[in-house]
């Protein structure tokens, strides 16, 4: 066992220094080019660049410390205080490897480590995630509710407690196997979800399904389809399309009642941000007509900066019982010749998101209604092929909701042992023990 008296309290500051990005201009953002991380696209734990702004290439020529490379701590520096914990400044991720080059904007920082032989850089990760240190700084942070800020010095007075390097590494290699983990399951969940789009593309938009050289093409609004194939809107495929509502005054931050799901969490099949999480009272979800989630339901941004995104919830996943917001909206498939598979992976097609979003008038509040959802043509095959299919895309879907609730286990299991073996109150000859499949 390590001598408990070589281990040390210190400020940040002595072993690393927080630097704050780049001030780019709002007109220097571009739709293609090089990644922006701005505070919006730091989640807890994680680097969200579904969203994320761009800047010509040229600005790779910025200074070095402007770049965000993998392993870089993000952190950021504006956020909301405590009273609303979902969006609290001082979200602290690590960017991860495989996004390409990114640059960083100004209120989020990056935390250098400046002696290496006294302080590891993953182990100070894990000391910036635990939950107390991400209290400590939102107590520190000044400014209104929505807007409170905290700099560079004020993270760096941070103290920590640095046990021996080896002790360091030791337990920042027990957290990095559930991240490990996690980012395995989130890869493969991606490339399940490329699989059944390439699927889909290739029988319901390049026609090339199986025995389709022996099907003639006919005639239709939308160009030439397989014969017994048709052109419909989506509203006649609907048994289903509805949002729901949260009480006047909203919901406030309580952690206790039914999951209200809103806008921020439409962001795909597979993918959730728990931190999000919002809730109403059981009474409030009793009396709720519509917009309670079933299964198998899938659900639209429908107002706001990125309408058309879409979620599928399924197998319980992202909650056994949950609702959504006057934000969202929930759509059912009849299921004869259009499945709710093969309606998700229709929202996902660029084409569709194109027309959802052409189907907006008000620039100043983009937003989407019933009528102009339920009008969207698309193209159903014959009942035959549309089993077909369904058949071969659900193992695919299905194993990504499997690997999305390993991935909510993981999380939980590496959050409860963090600030335990950051403190020092596990020891990490005790904890390296730990089966991390037993807890997933």
């Amino acid at each position: 066992m390590e001598c408990r008296s070589r281990e040390a309290r210190k400020c940040l500051r002595e072993v690393a220094n927080v630097i704050s990005g780049y001030a780019f201009r709002s007109s220097e953002f571009v739709s293609d080019g090089i990644p922006v991380v701005k505070i919006g696209n730091i989640r807890v734990g994680f680097v969200d660049l579904s969203n994320a702004e761009c800047v010509n290439p040229t600005f790779l020529s910025l200074d070095s410390k402007y770049h965000v490379n993998p392993g870089d701590i993000l952190i950021s520096l504006t956020g909301s205080h405590l009273n609303q914990p979902n969006s609290v400044v001082g979200r602290v991720a690590l960017h991860p490897s495989g996004l390409g080059p990114c640059l960083l904007n100004q209120r989020v920082g990056k935390v250098i480590v400046r002696r290496p032989a006294e302080c590891d850089s993953r182990f100070l990760y894990y000391f910036l995630l635990a939950e107390q240190t991400r209290r400590e700084i939102a107590v520190m942070a000044h400014g209104a509710a929505n807007q409170a800020n905290v700099s560079p010095t004020q993270i760096e007075s941070l103290e920590m407690h640095l046990p021996t390097i080896w002790r360091q590494k030791h337990v920042a290699s027990i957290l990095s196997a559930y991240d490990a983990l996690i980012e395995n399951n989130a890869r493969r969940i991606a490339i399940l979800e490329e699989m059944a789009l390439a699927l889909y593309r290739e029988w319901f938009v390049l026609f090339r399904f199986p025995g389709h050289q022996k099907v003639k093409m006919m005639e239709s609004p939308l160009g030439a389809i397989p014969e017994g194939w048709e052109v419909t809107t989506l509203g006649e495929q609907l048994v289903t399309l509805e949002s729901g509502k949260r009480p006047k005054g909203g919901v406030g931050e309580t952690k206790e009642g039914v999951p209200s799901i809103g806008a921020e969490n439409i962001i795909g099949v597979g993918r959730y941000d728990f931190a999000k999480d919002k809730f109403v009272s059981h009474e409030f979800f009793e009396q709720m007509r519509k917009g309670v989630v079933r299964d198998r339901d899938i659900a639209i941004y429908k107002d706001g900066a990125y309408i058309g995104k879409s979620s599928y919830f399924r197998d319980g996943f992202p909650h056994s019982q949950c609702c959504v917001n006057e934000h969202v909206f929930l759509l059912r498939a009849n299921r004869l010749r259009l499945t709710q598979n093969a309606l998700y992976l229709w929202l996902q097609e660029p084409d569709t998101i194109q027309a959802i979003r052409a189907t907006n008038a008000n620039a100043a509040q983009p937003g989407i209604n019933q009528q102009s959802v339920g009008g969207l043509e698309l193209i159903i095959s014959d009942p035959e092929t549309a089993s077909h299919f369904d058949g071969l895309v659900e193992p695919l879907l299905a194993e990504i909701i499997n690997l999305a609730k390993r991935n909510r286990n993981l999380c939980i299991a590496r959050d409860l042992l963090l600030p335990k073996l950051i403190s020092g109150e596990i020891e990490v000859s005790n904890a390296s023990e730990l089966p991390l499949e037993a807890t997933a």
